[in-house]
């Protein structure tokens, strides 16, 4: 058994492999970048070495640091977690036996779609319809798409994440998407080559937990149902899958294993295969989409249904032993479900969101794997996940349940969150009846990222930033009567003033509304409304903002410095940084009238260029930054006017 391992990773996956580690009474060594000195999972490691400066290509992907600290460190093994170097075939080249996962060569027999089709169809295993050819010529793709039968899918070869792929639905739009495919693949990959194949209707995307060993054995876990997705990106995942006959489970796993057979996989890989979902699952309807060769992301609710830990697995049978149990005695028990909670916004076009945790409370009820804390930073240098919860139960329903009072109770504040989307999503009634495609997010996306109603939130953030939340009798008298406040708050651009007249004994007119303070209690507070109503609300201030959750929904306000001169700007239409980033574009100047929707600037962050746009027809009457300047979230960008009377 080796004695210390290097976990060539960061965050909530390098604190996951250094738990099992220890356990297992094995020394961790962390890896970290300049921006990751004061990281959880370095201080959860025995040892830690630095590995470069903030960006990935500098740090976690680069492989000669990586070396250096192998070497360093003494390490006699490493574990790669999932991204960076999970899948590089020759960083595993590089360290042989010591890489805690795959060879090299499984990890190339199935880097490319293309040639893993290929080998998964001649080992009979079900694939796809469609073509994955070497010709590449626009004239032979075209040809085999109208073969195939249109609508239908153009993916590149190489790589993930949905880049490079398209929908096509009629041969007139077949070489336009064709080749923006093949200019996203280039730029993302290196590779511009490009695959066709059937568009499956209704898809269900399952996939198959396999295990094997350098002994010659090959196990599958069952599967996860992986079809909650967001443009390709998995949201919410299941175990086992909803609708799953015990006849379409047989064939589907035992197509999965025979798929790691085929390559003589050794280590913990997933096998995700598409299914036509029209008429149900069936057994006929079920094809191998790819393999990832690594640790998947969701493993949780594969260790959550059968009590295994599959990183303990992975350091085994990386040392040589044979896997810790037959097909036989691997067993299924209940139901799990899993949500990955996100800094980015999703009533703003999912926007990621950096800034510090000034508020982290994730729900214990259900299992927690997180990298951050409360106090650390959210950058734009890496991927943005905070945490993913897991609920365990007897049944589904049960397990549903669990889900979503630990999203619900969970409380973020600093950044902002996907947890509202991820309550509302667990509650939809496609969801909770199992009746779900991977386009469920995308035709229901209006709804679940519909903001609510404001209403109360404004109240107690009233109170608290006037300093009224107590319960002090006296609070506000004076010998003439009690004193009228007024709060003026910031809430999605706009300025909102609310009135507060103290009547003692935690009663107050708030805009001529009588409401009652029932109870307070640390960041709990309690208030009644004129008809008796109680609502609970949980708070937290940081500075000039406070933020309030009303039953799992987060409302941000900011307390503006009246001695500040943008506070009169704010009180028309303001136009502010959404995160972070760099001003790439202005297309207006002072003076300028403009049109409500005209693009007004562009801002890059984490690679990504934002539209900023007109709210409103008016009149910009103050630029405050300038081509190429670096801002922060909620900087003024551009302040507009109304339109002068005619």
């Amino acid at each position: 058994m080796f004695k210390r391992i290097l976990i060539a990773n960061r965050g909530e996956i390098a604190c996951r492999v250094i738990r099992t580690a220890q356990r297992m009474g094995i020394e961790t060594v962390a890896i970290y970048s300049h921006a990751d000195a004061d990281a959880p999972h370095v201080h959860a490691a025995t040892l830690a070495e630095p590995v470069g400066p903030a960006p990935v290509s500098e740090s976690y992907l680069n492989t000669d640091a990586i070396r250096k600290a192998i070497e360093a460190s003494g390490a006699d093994a490493v574990h790669p977690g999932y991204g960076f170097l999970s899948e590089n075939a020759e960083f595993a080249e590089m360290l042989g036996k010591r890489f805690i996962g795959p060879s090299a060569t499984s990890i190339r027999a199935m880097g490319l779609k293309d040639a893993a089709k290929a080998r998964m169809e001649a080992a009979g295993v079900p694939v796809v319809p469609g073509y994955h050819g070497d010709d590449q010529s626009p004239e032979r793709l075209a040809k085999e798409a109208g073969k195939i039968g249109y609508p239908v899918l153009i993916k590149a070869r190489a790589g993930g994440g949905g880049k490079g792929m398209r929908k096509v639905d009629r041969a007139e739009g077949f070489a336009d998407a064709l080749a923006s495919c093949q200019r996203e693949a280039s730029a993302s990959f290196g590779d511009p080559s490009c695959l066709v194949e059937k568009w499956i209707t209704t898809p269900r995307h399952i996939e198959v937990q396999v295990f094997g060993d350098t002994h010659g054995n090959v196990v599958h876990l069952f599967e996860r149902d992986c079809s909650l997705q967001r443009r390709h990106q998995k949201v919410i995942e299941e175990a086992p899958a909803p609708g799953m006959s015990d006849e379409m489970r047989s064939a589907m796993c035992e197509a999965a294993v025979t798929a790691a057979k085929a390559i003589n996989y050794v280590g913990a890989g997933t096998i995700e295969f598409i299914v036509d979902a029209t008429d149900g699952l069936r057994p006929d309807r079920f094809y191998f989409m790819e393999m990832n060769t690594r640790l998947q992301v969701e493993h949780p609710v594969t260790e959550a249904i059968t009590g295994l830990d599959l990183v303990e697995w992975q350091i085994r049978v990386a040392a040589g032993e044979p896997l810790p149990l037959s097909q036989d005695q691997i067993t299924c028990t209940g139901w799990a479900m899993e949500a990955r909670v996100y800094a980015e916004d999703p009533f703003n076009g999912f926007l990621p969101s950096t800034g510090t945790l000034h508020r982290l409370v994730l729900d214990d009820s259900v299992r927690v794997d997180s990298g951050v804390r409360e106090g650390d930073e959210i950058s734009p240098y890496y991927d943005p996940m905070i945490a993913k919860l897991i609920a365990h139960g007897d049944t589904r329903e049960d397990a549903r349940r669990k889900l979503v009072r630990a999203l619900k109770n969970s409380r973020v504040a600093g950044v902002v969150t996907n947890l509202p989307f991820l309550a509302r999503l667990a509650e939809h009634e496609g969801f909770v009846d199992g009746q779900m495609d991977t386009g469920l997010i995308a035709t229901h996306e209006a709804t679940l990222c519909k903001r609510a109603e404001r209403g109360s939130p404004e109240i107690v953030a009233a109170l608290i930033a006037l300093g009224l939340l107590n319960t002090d009798p006296g609070t506000g008298w004076t010998l003439w009567g009690p004193l009228m406040h007024r709060s003026t708050l910031l809430h999605d651009g706009e300025l909102r003033t609310v009135q507060v007249q103290p009547l003692g004994s935690g009663a107050f007119l708030v805009d001529h509304e009588p409401i009652q303070i029932n109870r307070i209690d640390g960041d709990l507070v309690v208030l009644s409304d004129a008809h008796g109503r109680s609502t609970p609300y949980r708070f937290a201030r940081h500075g000039s903002d406070i933020t309030i959750w009303v039953h799992g929904m987060p409302y941000l306000f900011h307390i503006p410095d009246p001695l500040d001169a943008r506070s009169d700007m704010l009180k028309g239409d303001a136009i502010l940084a959404p995160m972070p980033g760099q001003v790439l574009k202005l297309s207006v100047a002072a003076g300028d009238q403009v049109s409500a929707g005209q693009p007004l600037a562009v801002l890059e962050a984490m690679k990504m260029e934002h539209a900023l746009n007109a709210p409103r027809d008016g009149v910009i009457s103050e630029v405050l930054v300038a081509t190429g300047a670096q801002v922060s979230a909620g900087d003024l960008l551009i302040a507009l006017e109304a339109l002068p009377d005619a």
